[in-house]
């Protein structure tokens, strides 16, 4: 389970056995889960699943997501890489 990203109690991490899903990143905040898919062609991100969250939860985690989207896809892209070298 890498974890890309521990910022304002949010965890944004992979699970590494999810080969072949599209991009995408787990985040966890005390009683907080959820999944969002990443689309690097359109800079954008859509919910898979959002358990627990409140707006201004939504809210934060996008922010956080777009602030780092860049360096969360470079980190899915290593990852990926790594997998494929095993």
């Amino acid at each position: 389970m890498p974890t890309v990203l521990f910022i304002f109690g949010w965890r944004v991490f992979f699970y590494a056995n999810e080969a072949g899903e599209p991009p995408h990143v787990h985040c966890t905040k005390a009683e907080c889960d959820a999944k969002y898919w990443l689309n690097a062609d359109t800079y954008d991100i859509s919910p898979a699943y959002e358990y627990n969250l409140k707006p201004n939860d939504r809210r934060m985690i996008r922010k956080i997501i777009f602030n780092h989207f860049d360096y969360i896809i470079s980190e899915w892209q290593r990852v990926e890489q790594e997998r494929g070298n095993e």
